[in-house]
């Protein structure tokens, strides 16, 4: 058996293989260039190759008036669950939930 090899070029490999690093801004805020976003629906983690997802701002109307209010709340969909037909299902949950959610709390 071969032993490793003990040039300095393979040990710096070795001590670089584990360091992470984020991209941070002179304040300390992370602005990494690409955050994953999850699937509002099934919480798969939508990959930048999931070209099937899409996300969706659904508006929120005053409850009083029934005008637009100038705010939205963002809904992500997996590709999978497009795939399978039934974003509709899951889109009309979701906002379902969120307005139960936002009575309750008023």
């Amino acid at each position: 058996v071969k032993p490793p090899p003990t040039d300095n070029t393979s040990r710096a490999l070795e001590r670089t293989k584990y360091i992470t690093t984020t991209m941070q801004n002179e304040n300390g805020d992370n602005v990494d260039l690409y955050v994953p976003r999850k699937c509002s629906w099934t919480n798969r983690l939508l990959t930048s190759g999931d070209h099937g997802s899409v996300q969706i701002n659904v508006g929120n109307v005053d409850p009083v008036t029934g005008l637009f209010t100038g705010e939205s709340t963002p809904f992500a969909i997996s590709g999978y669950v497009r795939a399978k037909s039934e974003a509709d299902e899951a889109l009309t949950a979701l906002v379902k939930a969120n307005d139960a959610k936002a009575g309750s709390a008023e």
